[in-house]
């Protein structure tokens, strides 16, 4: 049974749903909801995002987010963060101004991608996860890594928030 919990805050609401039960090997649902809205928040704060907004997040398995990578982005494996916007940015900007609370969207995590990423690049786990937490939700702001120059500007900007809340840069 998945187990939802909702910690508001004057501007930024995020809503976690666990639905795989060993990510509770590590912390309590409220634990988790607690940690992920600061990560959230932090990174909203840190690009001064100041609308209200709500963000999503589902910590799943290898199994869920295999599937939904197969069916919304066409790759048959499973994956560490999935974002799923609610808007583009344009969209994002107009609406903003418009109405007084957006969802910004959805944020996926499998536990056992991001726990196999983080031993094989010998990263602490939390580290990791919140490096991908940070990545999911600036995908949900219009950022974006196609090109060489977007990468670059999302992975500084990454690199910047991580250090804010003292996580060492991920890329080296």
């Amino acid at each position: 049974m998945a187990k939802t919990l909702s910690l508001a805050n004057p501007f930024h609401e995020v809503v976690v749903e666990i639905d795989h039960q060993p990510w509770l090997a590590w912390y309590q649902a409220d634990e988790w909801q607690e940690k992920l809205s600061e990560i959230i928040r932090g990174t909203l704060r840190y690009i001064q995002w100041n609308y209200e907004s709500e963000v999503s997040v589902l910590l799943t398995d290898e199994g869920y987010s295999r599937q939904l990578n197969h069916v919304y982005r066409g790759k048959d494996s499973p994956t560490n963060v999935l974002s799923f916007p609610s808007f583009t940015l344009e969209e994002l900007h107009l609406l903003a101004k418009k109405q007084p609370s957006l969802i910004l969207g959805d944020i996926v995590l499998s536990l056992e991608t991001v726990l196999k990423e983080s031993k094989e690049q010998n990263k602490p786990f939390l580290n990791h996860l919140m490096h991908l937490t940070v990545h999911g939700t600036l995908h949900l702001l219009g950022y974006d890594h196609q090109l060489d120059n977007q990468a670059e500007q999302m992975e500084l900007l990454e690199v910047d928030i991580l250090s804010s809340m003292g996580v060492a840069n991920p890329y080296q």
